[in-house]
């Protein structure tokens, strides 16, 4: 039987059991060297045996979202390719399957993934092994409650996290709750409807903002959304 992960780290090492949901594997381009990525076969999937899932408010179609690598994901992991990490604390939001953080990781960053999904971390654990890279911080981070094991961060990022009505009020006060007085925030957003609202609240708790429209996939194809900046000084 393998030994449970220290608390708030998830090893590069351990053993995966036989797995109640499709799987597949694939290759990302377009961050740095190649990743090797495990993830969901598609959205059809769905194991929550126990409820832990629905516990943490994740409904049976919603299940399989955090185990797809989806376009922004793919874009806010370029965008980590080349910014700047020295002396930061760093906190991917609803990671899903992390490939920011394992982008950031790679390059020597001080990152901590998050997400609610009772998986994710299962995941992140199996893709660094692929990846052959040492551990990594992961701490669970549900946007409606308390979340004590997650500290401030300086730099905050995610993609594609607008996606509900109640995101922009839940998500804007997990970010004030776990961000530096000095902190810049990162969000990929595929031109959901929920980004004015967002954009409101996080006018609202003293950030300045910059949009950059992101047209094209870091390894060819089409895309349409924006790159998302706040900055709190």
């Amino acid at each position: 039987m393998p030994h449970a992960p220290a608390p708030g780290a998830v090893p590069a090492a351990g053993t995966a059991s036989a797995s109640p949901y499709q799987l597949k594997y694939e290759t990302v381009s377009g961050s740095g060297e190649d990743l090797q990525l495990r993830s969901l076969l598609d959205r059809q999937q769905f194991h929550d045996p126990l409820g832990e899932a629905e516990r943490e408010g994740i409904s049976s179609s919603a299940w399989p979202l955090f185990g797809l690598l989806w376009p922004s994901g793919r874009v806010l992991a370029h965008a980590m390719l080349s910014f700047e990490l020295e002396g930061k604390r760093i906190l991917e939001l609803g990671c899903g399957l992390a490939l920011a953080s394992l982008v950031v990781h790679r390059r020597g960053g001080n990152i901590t993934a998050s997400d609610c999904h009772p998986l994710a971390a299962e995941f992140l654990l199996e893709n660094l092994k692929l990846n052959q890279l040492p551990a990594m911080k992961y701490q669970a981070g549900n946007w409606s409650r308390a979340n004590p094991l997650l500290e401030r961060f300086d730099l905050i990022i995610g993609s594609d996290v607008l996606y509900d009505r109640g995101q922009p009020e839940a998500l804007s006060r997990f970010i004030e709750l776990h961000a530096q007085p000095r902190v810049e925030v990162l969000i990929v957003d595929p031109d959901r409807g929920n980004r004015a609202s967002f954009n409101r609240r996080m006018d609202g708790l003293g950030y300045s903002r910059t949009e950059t429209r992101v047209t094209e996939l870091p390894a060819g194809g089409h895309y349409k959304g924006r790159l998302l900046q706040y900055l709190r000084a």
